[in-house]
């Protein structure tokens, strides 16, 4: 594991303790909790341009399967 120094204004880090206490955990772990958050949030922003890539230029064979689902 690795240790990590960060520096935040006085008053953020004071309402990250107040946070952390309230849902009985350290301030540590929150910062841990928000990193996987955010890293899950990049990894689906990721695969999904990934999909979007594969469909760009087929807009139309889209379009025919959404009104094929929908019974249209």
């Amino acid at each position: 594991m690795s240790a990590l120094t960060i520096r935040l204004p006085d008053e953020k880090y004071e309402r990250l303790k107040l946070l952390s206490k309230r849902r009985g955990t350290s301030v540590n772990r929150l910062i841990d909790e928000m990193a996987t958050v955010l890293l899950a949030e990049a990894d689906a922003e990721a695969r999904f341009l990934v999909r979007a890539g594969r469909g760009r230029g087929r807009e139309a064979e889209g379009v025919a399967l959404l009104r094929r689902a929908r019974g249209e």
